[in-house]
């Protein structure tokens, strides 16, 4: 059982949200603005949070910033766009999945379950305890850091994950489905999230997919994370 903040302004779809969760034995409260949404998180520690982008106060991209800026609680975003450069912008902000509107309560149902495997395993299922350096590249599961060169390298709860799974790897490929299963904690997923989350995490590692340094993709296998050559 799981605490909800489902923040929806259709009251046709928030109903049928609030009662398929309640029917799950999930607690569950509900809003219909990005306002009542802070208020809500900054006095009540929920497990997840639904978010929809279409909020009449506040665009909902803008209400996860702010969510991010005072809970961790994971978020998912339920929206009807399905603009890839917003979904890139979306996970970049901090959202942990998305859902395209419309979409099944049985899906919101496993997209929940992963979230909250993530969340009550403490992001990776196998992270590493001790430091670990990687040419100029270290990586402290402990202390949830990471380094480049000696500068600290601003990385979100699920880049930070794939990281330091890839890190206790070096010079493994992983395969995507490995990744879905250890760092996604997911059986079943789409290719998309872990490519938006290699593509930024490769942008602030200084490299690209043409030009790589330290994570590199065999196109059909998987990607592993090696010291420049």
């Amino acid at each position: 059982m799981a605490s909800v903040l489902v923040v929806e302004d259709d009251p046709f779809v928030r109903s049928a949200l609030i009662r398929h969760l309640t029917e799950a034995s999930h607690t569950v409260r509900s809003v219909g603005t990005a306002l009542e949404a802070l208020r809500e998180v900054a006095h009540i520690g929920f497990d997840v949070v639904v978010l929809d982008l279409g909020l009449p106060d506040l665009d909902g991209a803008e209400a996860l910033k702010m969510l991010r800026g005072v809970t961790d609680v994971p978020v998912i975003i339920a929206t009807a766009r399905d603009d890839e450069a917003e979904i890139v912008r979306l996970l970049n902000d901090g959202a942990d999945d998305y859902l395209t509107k419309p979409f099944s309560v049985e899906h919101l149902s496993a997209r929940m379950a992963a979230v909250l495997r993530r969340s009550r395993a403490g992001g990776t299922a196998e992270a590493p305890s001790r430091e670990v350096r990687i040419g100029g590249l270290r990586v402290d599961p402990l202390r949830r850091e990471a380094t480049l060169d000696g500068a600290v390298l601003d990385l979100t709860r699920r880049e930070f994950d794939l990281l330091a799974f890839l890190a206790e790897r070096p010079g493994v490929v992983v395969s995507r489905k490995e990744l879905l299963a250890e760092v996604w904690q997911q059986s079943y997923g789409d290719d998309q999230t872990i490519d938006v989350h290699l593509s930024w995490l490769r942008r602030k590692l200084g490299e690209t997919a043409a030009r790589p340094r330290y994570l590199h993709t065999l196109r059909g296998v998987g990607v592993k994370l090696e010291p420049p050559r």
